[in-house]
């Protein structure tokens, strides 16, 4: 049942249908009662593990391969006409080889799987700084993650125009060899192939809200910006925002989560979380800096977060969170990884599903939890 009637976008879906030659076509309308259905399906294929329904209210665990846990910097292209509008840091091709290339490697991928059609909203839906795309999938973890990270579904569908970003990710083999992450920002459009795990198939994430997004920005006049963007109130009610950018795994989510110091909380300051890792910038009428968070969720690395370090991430995870390459505790169905406590299940399965008694298996100098372990929470 298609949820729009936009030609741009239904021809769209129709040539990527004809290339990947999926059995059926599901539509994401992000009803509850669909995503329960979907949890529900993943499960009984082993895809996801439903955790402890009492400790960890609707949470999962997932496993991606074990050649397939982090983003590829290698495998990620962009590819324009010009190859110095792909900037000093990134993988180049020419558009036209590259698409030769990834149209052998989508021919006939979805063959015996479904292919769901996800309308998805990076900001509020409605508002002026929104950006509307379709991620057209064959993984239910990349539907689940998607629906968590962004705005999903029918009130997406509803006001989507003809400049939507189109994004297609096919899991394909998960062969290392033929993995591409690849922007085409003149033609809106990214393509995933050969991966299941996070930042390279959920679009909506790196490769729209920074890649495609800062050539948006570029002709447009905004920026988008790898940054938290953070909200301090002081007593006398004044707001303040700090939007701040630091290097991969070093303490970027912690600063947005800050918890005032007990001494300032009492004297009525307030912090809150605008977001934790990427920030669209844009100049006001009145001249002033303004920016919004475009996600809606966290993905966040799992391994250090704990009680100490970030009490507000770790209780995030508490409920409704996809956990991602962290180690299964078998005595209680939870989950586990290093740094939580110190206290590792003995009666575990480590990241990749292999059962070990955990004390020895991290005594021994092992890791319970893959390094790049990871949780999306809402």
């Amino acid at each position: 049942m298609e949820l729009t009637q936009n030609r741009a976008v239904l021809d769209w879906i129709d040539q990527m249908v004809n290339l990947c030659q999926p059995d059926s076509i599901v539509w994401i309308d992000g009803s509850e009662a669909q995503l329960e259905e979907l949890r529900a399906q993943a499960v009984a294929t082993g895809e996801l593990t439903k955790l402890n329904e009492e400790k960890l209210p609707g949470c999962y665990l997932h496993r991606t391969a074990p050649n397939d846990v982090a983003r590829v910097e290698d495998r990620t292209f962009i590819c324009c006409r010009k190859q110095e509008d792909a900037g000093p840091t990134n993988n180049w091709m020419d558009p036209q080889e590259m698409y030769a290339k990834l149209k052998k490697l989508y021919t006939g991928a979805m063959k015996g799987r479904t292919m769901y059609v996800i309308p998805y909203s990076m900001g509020v839906v409605g508002s002026p700084f929104a950006k509307y795309g379709i991620e057209l999938t064959d993984s239910i973890y990349v539907v689940l993650n998607m629906a968590i990270m962004t705005r999903v579904g029918q009130a997406v569908a509803d006001v989507i125009g003809d400049d939507f970003v189109k994004g297609l990710h096919a899991k394909a083999d998960i062969d290392p060899a033929n993995r591409y992450i690849v922007h085409f920002p003149e033609d809106n459009t990214i393509m995933s192939v050969n991966s299941g795990y996070g930042g390279n198939v959920l679009l909506g994430k790196k490769c729209f809200a920074l890649r495609i997004a800062s050539y948006l920005g570029r002709q447009q006049g905004w920026m988008a910006e790898h940054m938290l963007i953070l909200g301090v109130e002081n007593p006398q009610g004044e707001v303040r925002y700090l939007a701040a950018a630091f290097p991969s795994a070093c303490g970027k989510t912690n600063l947005a989560m800050l918890i005032p110091p007990e001494v300032y909380a009492k004297q009525g300051y307030k912090v809150w979380t605008v977001g934790d890792d990427i920030a669209w910038m844009h100049i006001g009428e009145d001249g002033r800096l303004y920016a919004i968070n475009p996600e809606n969720g966290f993905f966040g690395v799992a391994p250090g977060t704990n009680e100490k370090s970030n009490p507000n991430a770790l209780h995030t995870t508490m409920k409704n969170t996809i956990f991602t390459n962290v180690a299964h505790n078998l005595d209680n169905n939870t989950v586990w990884w290093e740094g939580l406590d110190k206290n590792p299940p003995e009666n575990a399965e480590e990241w990749t599903g292999k059962k070990v008694n955990g004390k020895e298996w991290v005594a021994q100098g092992n890791k319970l939890a893959h390094p790049n372990s990871r949780f999306t929470a809402p």
